[in-house]
């Protein structure tokens, strides 16, 4: 029998999501946080430190300040220090992807002046903002979608459409992790490029939001290269995608596809009609890779989704 890592994962931590997230503050800032009382704090998605702002908190109503002094250079530094164990100096050094994944799943992403060399990045100085998302493991959204995702007992492809901010990834994850542990179908291997580590959020070597015990993931990774590894190396069932940008994604999915493999992907959009508006997705649709379209819609703290079939 194949041994889980939920109960592993749960317990890494007991504290609870934002308080996680949080530690990264100096005492002041984490104290004006604190004042905005229990209530919010359970529904706080993200931490906006501006530089010469007071912080912000994102809740599903909108931004709010919390009441704390403004933020200087110093509490910036603090919070990247605070995030990597070591000094900001030595941090910036290693984040030219422009965010760092906490333990728990949560990341802090930096803004500032880019320093580049090669014409790569190479380090970023003089931080201006710093955002610090707070990672919740959802589960049960894919559930009630599964059944219309499946023909004859195979998942078909499935293409996950909304605007930013939907729950795109939170559903995606679901929708691994129900399809690797076998929940409503029969267990599959299911491979993950997550390029910008926000599906799996690996943190040293180990997943911080649970994804299925037949789920390998390959972090960092740009997505045409990802899929091309994973499928020779791992030989997945599905292979599973964040947002396409890019041609050559769009190809590597379709050379996926072509390999016999089942593929879930995000898109940012309302409805078909914005897909075929871009260049990447009007190939994917023409090659008829995705069967299912799962459109989400968000207001306030309420999602919900319905199923398209695509042709």
């Amino acid at each position: 029998m194949i041994g889980t890592r939920r109960e592993v994962v749960n317990q890494m931590d007991e504290r609870k999501p934002w308080e996680q997230a949080a530690s990264v503050l100096p005492g002041p800032l984490l104290d004006s946080l604190r004042a905005l009382g229990a209530d919010k704090l359970e529904q706080l998605e993200e931490l906006r430190l501006r530089r010469g702002f007071p912080m912000t908190a994102l809740l599903p109503e909108g931004e709010t300040e919390t009441g704390g002094p403004p933020v200087g250079e110093d509490e910036l530094r603090q919070v990247v220090e605070n995030a990597t164990q070591s000094s900001a100096h030595t941090a910036l050094d290693k984040v030219c992807q422009g965010f760092v994944t906490l333990r728990g799943g949560h990341r802090v992403g930096l803004c500032g002046t880019v320093v580049k060399k090669g014409g790569k990045i190479v380090t970023l100085r003089e931080l201006s903002s710093l955002c610090v998302r707070v990672a919740r493991p959802v589960t049960g959204l894919a559930g009630p979608l599964l059944p219309r995702l499946m023909e004859n007992g195979q998942f078909l492809s499935t293409l996950i459409l909304a605007p930013p901010g939907a729950g795109k990834t939170t559903l995606l994850r679901d929708l691994v992790r129900t399809l690797s542990d076998g929940e409503g179908c029969p267990p599959h291997r299911v491979s993950v490029a997550d390029e910008r580590g926000e599906i799996a959020a690996l943190w040293r070597g180990e997943p911080q939001l649970y994804i299925g015990r037949r789920t390998d993931v390959l972090d960092g990774c740009a997505k045409a290269e990802g899929l091309s590894i994973l499928i020779r190396g791992m030989n997945p069932q599905i292979a599973a995608v964040d947002e396409i940008t890019r041609p050559e994604d769009a190809q590597a999915v379709i050379e996926a596809a072509g390999c016999g493999v089942a593929l879930i992907a995000t898109a940012h959009g309302a409805g078909i009609e914005d897909l075929d508006r871009r260049p990447a997705y009007r190939e994917l649709l023409a090659a008829g890779v995705f069967r299912r379209l799962a459109v989400l819609e968000r207001r306030g703290a309420a999602r919900s989704a319905r199923v398209e079939v695509l042709s």
